[in-house]
């Protein structure tokens, strides 16, 4: 039934992306002028989870790297990497230049000087969740450097601009948006066709199921390619020639259970003790909250900082908000409640 796995996989990069010509050409003509070794402004990529923005970085990025032979790309994923040591670390490891790192004891300082010493080909880096770094003054370092390029990508640029210092706050402000709204059904539709054409073999879903999926996945196109990858997976495990309905209908919850796991696991120390805070003790308030959280953490983070968390946890399904700012409440977000497959 599965012709090709890699297809179904959330992280796979396409030969062509669905319904995003605008913004990739738009990214493209961004990094351009790399392609002449010139330096390229910083380009920011906002839009809400499953939009569409990490596929977009990679897929022009790779098509760059196809064209031109002295540009590479790095990518760093900075919900995973979010201290400033991390980021940098990753990045000169994409070069093969850690070897004599230590990770307790050589300074920052010396991971900036390292990469000011690079010299190989320019390079573009795509810092994903980039709002998650806990000192975003990584950015100033790379902005510095005129022989990175580099594609920061977050859900919303106020919480990026709201962490960052005010000699950043004017660079990014005047870099390139790239923009990406949700998804409709009818574009999901689209794109989870493609996947079923290159993935699986011809007639193990139909045109019916595949709108199905896209209307329960509500414009999140992550959501949606899991939801095609766990029902196949589950159907060619069990000798099914095709998908059913019923098969569906349990892949829809894995699916959306798969994902929250996966964003629980990336969440740093200090976010899963404000998720905690909020399972044990919800519905509650960001007062509240952050009262709890200095209580139960050393070295807490500021008012500020929590709201921030808050925010990332309700972008990503894992929190629900109630109430207006001045009263609102947070609380976990009711599984039973998201868009039911029909």
């Amino acid at each position: 039934m599965i012709r090709d796995a890699r297809v179904l996989r959330a992280g796979f990069v396409p030969r062509e992306v669905e319904h995003r010509d605008a913004e990739v050409n738009h990214l493209s003509s961004v990094l351009e002028p790399i392609t002449n070794g010139e330096p390229a402004d910083t380009a920011i990529v906002t839009g809400p989870s499953g939009a569409g923005k990490t596929c977009i970085s990679q897929f022009v990025t790779e098509r760059l790297r196809e064209e031109v032979l002295d540009v590479e790309t790095t990518y760093v994923n900075c919900w995973r990497n979010y201290t400033r040591f991390r980021t940098l670390y990753q990045i000169l490891d994409d070069f093969g230049a850690t070897i004599d790192i230590h990770r307790q004891s050589t300074p920052h300082d010396e991971l900036v000087d390292r990469l000011q010493q690079h010299d190989g080909p320019r390079t573009v880096v795509i810092l994903d969740e980039v709002d998650q770094l806990e000192d975003p003054s990584v950015i100033y370092d790379l902005h510095s450097l005129p022989q990175f390029a580099i594609i920061c990508i977050a859900n919303k640029e106020e919480e990026l601009f709201s962490r960052v210092d005010d000699r950043l706050v004017s660079r990014l402000r005047s870099s390139e948006h790239v923009r990406m709204d949700k998804y409709h059904d009818e574009q999901l539709y689209d794109i989870l066709s493609a996947r079923a054409k290159w993935g699986l073999d011809e007639d193990v879903i139909t045109d019916d199921q595949l709108y199905r999926i896209a209307d329960a996945a509500a414009g999140d196109a992550r959501l949606a390619i899991g939801i095609l990858r766990t029902a196949a997976g589950k159907a060619d495990r069990e000798n099914h020639e095709r998908i059913t309905d019923d098969i569906l209908l349990d892949a829809a919850e894995d699916a959306r259970a798969q994902i929250k796991q996966k964003s629980l696991d990336s969440l740093t120390p200090h976010q899963r003790v404000v998720y905690d805070i909020v399972r044990e003790h919800g519905p509650v308030g960001p007062s509240e909250i952050h009262e709890r959280y200095t209580e139960d953490v050393d070295d807490p983070r500021t008012k500020r900082t929590i709201r921030t968390y808050l925010s990332k946890m309700e972008q990503y399904n894992l929190l629900e908000a109630e109430g207006t700012s001045r009263d609102r409440e947070y609380s976990l977000v009711d599984s039973a409640a998201a868009s039911p497959m029909q």
